[in-house]
């Protein structure tokens, strides 16, 4: 539970206890007065439980049925190992039917170790030397002839 809501259970518990009223709590929770009432009402029917978020420690509904996600990652691994994320997206579209985000195959691609940031992609190049400067030595040649 995070603070945020042992703040409300704890705000909403003095309303319940008569210590305070609806409206100032709200204003102490930055809510509405509605908002407060209603968090209260959840308050009474389930206890501090009931206030935090519904969907809390579930899958998401819109989530990618994980064997989508293992037939890409197949399907890449075989045809498309070279290719990057946006273009993966697109072939699959195209010639396979399976559409998906293009970031949602780059998570996908850097999990199943075939992609690379391009930070993680840069090549380190050894630096290259300067070679002493040849300017000086011409001035001096011609400081040489003026006097």
């Amino acid at each position: 539970m995070s603070e945020r809501d042992v703040q409300r259970i704890r705000v909403l518990s003095e309303v319940l206890s008569g210590r305070r009223t609806v409206v100032s709590a709200a204003a102490v929770l930055e809510l509405t007065p509605r908002q407060a009432r209603r968090l209260l009402a959840r308050m009474r029917d389930g206890g501090g439980g009931a206030i935090g978020h519904r969907l809390r420690g579930r899958p998401s509904n819109r989530r990618i049925a994980p064997g989508i996600e293992a037939f890409a990652i197949d399907l890449i691994r075989g045809r498309y190992a070279d290719f990057g994320p946006s273009l993966v997206a697109e072939k699959l579209a195209e010639l396979h039917g399976l559409k998906v985000s293009a970031e949602t195959l780059r998570k996908w691609m850097i999990a199943a170790g075939l992609w690379l940031s391009r930070k993680q992609r840069r090549m380190f190049y050894r630096p290259r030397l300067h070679r002493a400067c040849r300017a000086k030595a011409s001035r001096r040649r011609w400081s040489l002839q003026l006097p």
